[in-house]
């Protein structure tokens, strides 16, 4: 499959009911240079059936693969061991992209591809192609980090990421044995200390969010996944540089630290012990009410 620029990446969990309408928006893609690589997380649905009817009906490059269920980001790594094409695309099941998502994405890339400093390509979700799910790129941004598009442009909504594979595979997510998850930043915090991306302000990825996904479980996937919380929440007080910045997630890093039963250890191991004091009070308030619901 690595004649393709685009593999598209799909990590699913039980979400037969749902992903065909993902399968639709690929087939009605402008640009077919692209295939479809789906990771399917221990489903119990019918995704297996579904997914190879798909593959059979020959009207798209497909290549399934079922893992005993580990998580989205087990399985995103799974997703990039796989795969053999320049670029990769992470794209839920839930949703949908815009017809000319693909053609937008290589227009771009092809004035890109020599910056061996460009690690990839950011665009935008939204609720529909023309609402933003939160705030519009700011004008004239033509590259960014991940970082800077939120702590220094404040940009507000989910992004669409596009990133070389060979990058990836040198960025793999760490999931604690006995945890399913970590943040997705964790890995593209990683990469914006050595690369940047291409920004494509156009709308490519139509987002709905259900009760079954991610977004709307963070403080149970906190409570659940204490470990990986704090391991991303300590990466992030490195990559900080606001005191504000520092305080938040020092915060939240024993918050982490609280549900893992190290509060102790992990407050004397951060950097800064005098922030680390002044916080630590309200990281146990946040843990014993709003990270509760």
């Amino acid at each position: 499959m690595a004649e393709k620029t685009i593999a598209v990446f799909t990590p699913t969990y039980n979400r037969a009911y749902i992903i065909g309408r993902l399968y639709e928006s690929l087939l009605a893609q402008t640009d077919q240079d692209f295939c479809w690589i789906v990771v399917d997380d221990g489903s119990t649905d019918d995704t297996e059936t579904l997914i190879r009817g798909f593959a059979a009906e020959g009207r798209l490059e497909i290549a399934y693969v079922k893992q005993a269920n580990g998580g989205k980001q087990r399985a995103h790594n799974t997703g990039v061991a796989a795969c053999g094409n320049e670029l990769f695309f992470c794209v839920d099941s839930d949703d949908t992209l815009v017809p000319t998502a693909i053609e937008d994405i290589l227009a771009l890339w092809r004035t890109r591809r020599a910056d061996e400093g460009i690690a990839g390509i950011i665009a935008m979700r939204g609720h529909s192609a023309t609402e933003p799910m939160g705030t519009w790129f700011p004008k004239g941004l033509e590259t960014t980090t991940m970082w800077d598009l939120y702590y220094h442009y404040h940009h507000k909504g989910d992004t669409a990421l596009v990133y070389r594979t060979d990058i990836l595979r040198r960025y793999p997510y760490v999931v604690e044995p006995g945890e399913k998850f970590i943040g997705e930043t964790y890995v593209y915090h990683q990469i914006d200390q050595s690369y940047r991306l291409a920004v494509l302000p156009k709308i490519i990825w139509i987002c709905e969010y259900l009760p079954d996904g991610y977004t709307k479980s963070v403080r149970k996937l906190t409570r659940e996944n204490p470990v990986g919380y704090m391991r991303l929440k300590r990466s992030f007080i490195d990559y900080s540089d606001t005191f504000l910045l520092r305080a938040e997630n020092t915060t939240l890093c024993l918050v982490g630290a609280y549900f893992a039963g190290c509060f102790g250890s992990a407050w004397r191991e951060l950097p800064d012990r005098v922030t680390a004091t002044l916080v630590a009070p309200i990281a146990l308030v946040l843990a014993k009410t709003e990270f509760q619901r």
